[in-house]
């Protein structure tokens, strides 16, 4: 059954609009991120001046890590294979999903158990692994009802957020017995009979499964271990039962050493889940003889990152951890829902990282920087001090670099060329204030969509500039 794809979704204003109007995705958005964020507030007013200290300290570790990304990233490949790993290296999606398709199919395997990655669904894994013949299973609840719902994810956190507990229900009854146990008779929408259902369907899987796939939240350098924080103890399950563990990470999921790695099991908990600490933290080095699987392999992904690294301004998007806390604090977000987004990375995180990523190449892309009213709420809350109001208007001043009309580029050229000469400008104040009873109210053209929406100011008789001269010369 092949997954849902973002491909060919609309851009986010046409796909905004349609979603606004989903009172009841709209319902759930709400309540969710409000219950979410309502929670993180708590955890984080407690620290007191000590969270400042601590995002500081993430953004710093971050900062330096990515200005030093090259000596790292071959750190942590020669930790991984002195700890009995395998370490490949992955240029973009194809090649990612090309290396795991092979290490799954050398196992002899027909099918994998997949630990909640960001960076599996943003190369669209699943979909590659099922035209080889190989079936994923995610273990991940929300992820599961995902899958089983054949829809797309909409939140980095909570996947299925825009869902409620009926609709959940009438999915796991539909469909789980397509893919292994089925859900109870009977089953009703209470949250603990939904999640003992998906239990008893995912135990089989993990009892067979001689295959995982996960991704990390964190790799450290100096030791090789990766690290991934879940909250159900499905991860650790894929993490632990099978014979052969493949981990699919970004290269900026590095951090330099467990000192450094300590700041964000402070800064990630408290901002993803509104916790103190994760209720499962798994760690792993390599392959240790009789203990867990026996075969590792960390496949290494950049897919457009080094290019996100090139660019000064936008390169602070790869800071982020993926907590979520910027989607649950945005007005836009709230309204419109992940999918709008058109991408595995939705909210304003997704806004910056995925043009960036794909190199702004289609509509959808270059639409991505406006999904934002620049209110500023995402910077505040961001546990590791990513300005995304700054990348928003930073990338949309490359998309408007491209796409404005000639008649706009001709107008701010010859904008520049009067405020970049002092001679000019003089001109130009003389001959508006000649001018300046014949002024129009409403501009022709171009500028006609400034004064649609905008009174223009009266031009005064003589100009700052002339009365500053006078004033200066009768001295």
């Amino acid at each position: 059954m092949s997954s849902a794809t973002f491909l060919g979704m609309p851009p986010f204003p046409e796909a905004a609009r349609s979603a606004v109007e989903d009172s009841r995705t709209r319902h759930n958005l709400h309540k969710a991120t409000h219950t979410i964020r309502g929670k993180r507030d708590a955890v984080v007013g407690e620290l007191g001046d000590d969270w400042q200290r601590l995002r500081a300290e993430g953004e710093a570790v971050k900062t330096h890590t990515l200005r030093h990304l090259d000596h790292y990233l071959e750190k942590l490949e020669e930790s991984v294979r002195r700890a009995g790993g395998t370490v490949h290296w992955a240029a973009d999606a194809d090649e990612a999903n090309a290396i795991v398709t092979r290490l799954v199919k050398q196992t002899g395997e027909s099918e994998v158990v997949k630990v909640k990655s960001m960076a599996t669904q943003e190369i669209e894994l699943n979909n590659a692994l099922e035209a080889a013949g190989i079936t994923a299973y995610e273990t991940d609840l929300a992820e599961l009802i995902v899958q089983l719902g054949e829809d797309l994810p909409s939140h980095i956190l909570v996947p299925a957020i825009h869902l409620g507990r009926a609709q959940i229900r009438e999915i796991f009854l539909d469909k789980m017995a397509e893919w292994g146990v089925p859900a109870p008779e009977g089953l009703t929408d209470d949250p603990r009979a939904l999640a003992e259902a998906a239990r008893v369907h995912l135990r089989e899987l993990f009892l067979r499964a001689k295959v995982a796939v996960s991704g990390a939240n964190f790799a450290v350098a100096d030791s090789g271990t990766l690290v991934v924080l879940e909250s159900e103890g499905n991860g650790r399950m894929c993490l632990t039962l099978p014979e052969t563990l493949i981990s699919v990470v970004g290269i900026e999921k590095i951090v330099p050493t467990w000192s450094d790695l300590e700041v964000f099991m402070q800064l990630l908990p408290r901002s993803s889940t509104g916790e103190r600490m994760n209720p499962y933290t798994s760690t792993w080095t390599g392959v240790t003889p009789g203990d867990g699987p026996q075969d590792f392999h960390l496949v290494l992904l950049d897919n457009g990152r080094t290019d996100v690294l090139a660019d000064t301004v936008g390169r602070q998007a790869l800071r982020c951890i993926r907590c979520s806390a910027c989607l649950n604090i945005c007005p836009v977000y709230e309204r419109t829902g992940g999918h709008a987004y058109g991408s595995v990375y939705p909210g304003p995180i997704g806004a910056i990282l995925t043009p960036q990523l794909k190199g702004m190449s289609s509509e959808a892309d270059r639409a991505l920087p406006y999904a934002s009213s620049l209110c500023g709420a995402c910077y505040d809350v961001c546990p590791v001090a990513i300005d995304i109001p700054e990348v928003l208007v930073h990338l949309r001043e490359q998309v408007a670099s491209t796409e404005a009309p000639l008649g706009e580029k001709a107008l701010m050229a010859g904008a520049e060329a009067v405020f970049g000469s002092s001679t000019a400008l003089d001109a130009a104040q003389r001959a508006a204030g000649v001018m300046r009873g014949a002024v129009p109210k409403h501009l022709p053209g171009l500028a006609g969509k400034w004064t649609d929406t905008r009174d223009i100011p009266d031009i005064p008789e003589e100009s700052f500039r002339k009365w500053w001269n006078e004033r200066e010369e009768g001295r």
